[in-house]
């Protein structure tokens, strides 16, 4: 064989071994898990609005849940405990999950906070590629005032914002019957708990305009009704898994019944997982046999998604 023969073949032997090496560090690069804070996703009127993500490792497509913390509208925030109780769970079944922060009271009002997760969808469908995602198994999860959150995001939905699934834990469908409830059987709430939100603009009052009606009055109650998601429910909307306990003294356990019986009559499908005893956090659900709505919402997801 001629020099320039072996040579050229040589050379061919080596590019072929530098492909296969950039090629193997590119997948390993790929396939690393990815955790990230302080993830600006929107800055509306340059507030910026941040969020902290963690994608699995492996090619993928993941899929991905966007998570909503409650805290009355005027408290929490992503990284709190509200919803850190799923975030290894959704981990350990191959989620790549992204937990949002959104403009709350005093400052702000219901409709920010609605353009915020609306936002936070738009925002994971666009980076689907870049992390890896599936955009057609994307799922709102949210507990208290983050389940109404991701209630009205389910029964608002758009092209651009329409997901896979909601998870609503705990959050409130109608809060104009809650408001009447609380006033008329105070005994049943922690009103504590609920008196100091409505005092910093929270609850209910972050519906209605700052210094506006009175919720539990005529004004503010049309105003919770025109708001709630169980009067916009209809077909075609997302599956929705309620998840409540029984003995919830800030949001009635019969919100999540209500609103699977509107599902059910329009065609659409709800589940409810009924924590026996529970109250209201999750946190708060430490009895071994309360356990199960973790190992139920899972396998509900895996169904919904398949």
């Amino acid at each position: 064989m001629a020099p320039s023969v072996r040579y050229n073949h040589a050379m061919l032997k080596s590019f072929v071994r530098f492909l296969a090496v950039t090629f193997f560090l590119a997948a390993t690069l790929c396939a690393a898990a990815i955790d990230k804070k302080d993830v600006e996703y929107a800055r509306p009127g340059g507030h910026p609005v941040l969020l902290d993500m963690h994608v699995p490792d492996g090619p993928g497509p993941f899929p991905a849940a966007i998570l909503i913390h409650g805290g009355g509208f005027d408290s929490g925030s992503r990284s709190s405990g509200y919803m850190s109780p799923t975030f290894d769970l959704f981990s350990q079944v191959g989620f790549a999950w992204f937990t949002i922060d959104y403009r709350m009271a005093p400052e702000f009002r219901f409709p920010e906070a609605r353009e915020d997760v609306e936002s936070a969808i738009k925002w994971v469908k666009a980076h689907a590629k870049e992390y890896h995602l599936d955009p057609a198994k994307i799922v709102l999860a949210g507990e208290s005032a983050g389940g109404f959150l991701v209630n009205y995001a389910g029964t608002h939905e758009t092209k651009e914002t329409k997901v896979a699934a909601v998870v609503d834990i705990y959050g409130p469908v109608d809060y104009a019957k809650l408001a009447v409830e609380r006033r008329d059987h105070p005994e049943r709430f922690n009103m504590k708990s609920i008196g100091g939100h409505l005092a910093n603009g929270g609850s209910s009052r972050f519906f209605l305009p700052v210094g506006g009606a009175d919720p539990s009055g005529d004004a503010g109650l049309a105003k919770l009704r025109e708001v709630s998601p169980l009067f916009a429910v209809h077909k075609g909307m997302p599956p929705f898994l309620c998840i409540h306990g029984t003995k919830d003294d800030q949001v009635s356990y019969e919100q999540s019944p209500m609103m699977c019986d509107a599902m059910h009559k329009v065609g659409a499908v709800c589940d409810i997982i009924t924590v026996e005893g529970g109250g209201h956090g999750m946190s708060t659900w430490k009895a071994p046999e309360q356990q199960h709505w973790k190992t139920e919402m899972i396998e509900w997801l895996k169904k919904t998604l398949k």
